[in-house]
């Protein structure tokens, strides 16, 4: 499959910014049954400086200097991307997640795509014995490592409300779980706490989720929105496998991925600094099309 996605970020200012200096993980990867054709950023106020590295996890993030005094900033990303993947069937079973746990931990690369960097707490996801002990309830002993991600998943999916309300970027962990409610980085971070608590590798990825009007109503412009979901290492001979708790999917050619790292914090699409306001409004619009 074919997406042209396009990806726009605004920002309302109550006063002007004298300065603005921004981070952009906008770019979708290539690789993992994906493959980037163009992309494209375009941003007013013209940054006066524009540099482009690569983080750790091999995610492309781009540097933006803003010097010119401005009221509102537009971040206007386009990419054309195509998927392809092969997703393991949900009824797969999956080598014994304590298998695959020891493999994990005795592993020898540092590497990005290693296990070992996705078993310990990150700064948004803590490993919380409550968490644990609910994840636990998926994983009897020596029950197939990708069944147990797959039923945890699904408990998410069905015990937890998708509330927009009810969380913000920095409600921590703790109250998500004890609360039941949130939005998919919510749902992603309680999925990933569970797994890292059992010992096992779990990733969060930020990307697009392509969708599908309802029967006889019209593709909304601007309707979908960026999305989040887990990526779960099952072991040498499967490898990393892609879970979207908030829709209780196993992860093939809807999904479109921006970046991978051990949290929320690592892959946010926009982020940084300004000087000069006291309030903001953000805004953001995000449209996934099939071309073919």
């Amino acid at each position: 499959m074919i997406y042209d996605i396009r990806h726009v970020t605004t920002y309302g200012y109550e006063s002007p910014v004298s300065f603005a200096r921004c981070s952009l993980r906008l770019e979708p990867k290539s690789g993992d049954g994906q493959q980037l054709i163009s992309h494209s950023v375009e941003i007013r106020p013209r940054p006066a400086d524009r540099t482009q590295r690569r983080d750790f996890f091999g995610t492309l993030t781009e540097s933006i200097l803003i010097e010119t005094a401005h009221r509102n900033l537009r971040i206007d990303s386009r990419s054309r991307v195509s998927v392809s993947r092969r997703a393991p069937g949900r009824t797969t079973q999956g080598p014994a997640w304590e298998n695959v746990r020891d493999v994990a931990f005795a592993a020898t690369s540092l590497g990005p795509s290693s296990p070992i960097g996705y078993i310990f707490a990150s700064p948004l996801v803590p490993v919380l014995e409550p968490v644990t002990d609910y994840a636990a309830l998926s994983f009897p002993p020596a029950g197939g490592v990708l069944a147990g991600a797959v039923d945890l998943m699904h408990r998410i999916r069905t015990e937890f409300k998708y509330d927009p309300k009810a969380t913000v970027i920095s409600t921590p962990l703790k109250e998500v779980f004890e609360k039941r409610h949130g939005v998919c980085q919510d749902f992603a971070h309680v999925m990933i706490a569970g797994l890292r608590g059992l010992g096992l590798s779990a990733a969060y990825v930020s990307g697009y989720l392509r969708t599908i009007p309802p029967p006889g109503r019209p593709r909304l412009q601007g309707a979908d929105a960026t999305h989040a979901w887990v990526s779960l290492w099952c072991g040498e001979g499967i490898g990393w496998v892609g879970l979207d708790p908030t829709n209780d999917l196993v992860v093939e050619n809807d999904h479109i991925e921006l970046a991978m790292g051990r949290d929320f914090s690592d892959v946010s699409p926009v982020d940084g600094i300004i000087v000069g306001s006291r309030k903001q409004k953000l805004g953001v619009a995000v449209d996934v099309l099939l071309v073919e």
